[in-house]
């Protein structure tokens, strides 16, 4: 059984998950995990979820603020071995609820168009494709995605 746990991200779980990212990141990025990676911070993120299978932590994920009304998914993982398992979307629905809670009212995202099980994993989860934000404007390896709330149907 999976179990969740928010937290924050000083939980020595979701630190370790994120080395273990960080590392296959730098393989799948080559040449421009730097560049990706500058934007990937953890620390002061207050929005962290950590999943536990058998009381291994074995994924994790965040968001962050963008404004008043949107949020941005960080740091995405599950462990390899564990994969395929659900978990991933277990996570990722506990970071939309929270984010519903909170009032926001959509999340964005961004992944590297080499990440290709990232890539469908958010086009299943129902999130599209949209132009390029932020620090991802004119950055041709970078894909951004975007789901709006339930709660705030009626709203982008």
């Amino acid at each position: 059984m999976i179990k969740l746990v928010r937290t924050n991200s000083d939980n020595t779980d979701f630190i370790n998950l994120v080395k273990e990212l960080d590392a296959y990141l730098r393989i799948t990025d080559g040449d421009e995990h730097d560049f990706y990676n500058q934007f990937n911070a953890i620390h002061n993120l207050k929005n962290v979820v950590v999943a536990y299978l058998n009381k291994q932590a074995v994924g994790c994920g965040a968001f962050k603020e963008l404004s008043k009304t949107d949020v941005e998914v960080k740091r995405m993982f599950t462990r390899l071995n564990t994969r395929g398992k659900g978990i991933a979307s277990a996570v990722l629905k506990e970071l939309e609820c929270w984010a519903q809670e909170l009032n926001y009212k959509s999340i964005v995202l961004e992944t590297g168009i080499r990440q290709t099980e990232a890539v469908q994993f958010y086009r299943k989860n129902n999130y599209t494709t949209i132009p390029n934000y932020g620090p991802y404007l004119g950055v041709k390896n970078s894909l951004c995605f975007k789901k709006t709330l339930s709660n705030n149907e009626n709203q982008i």
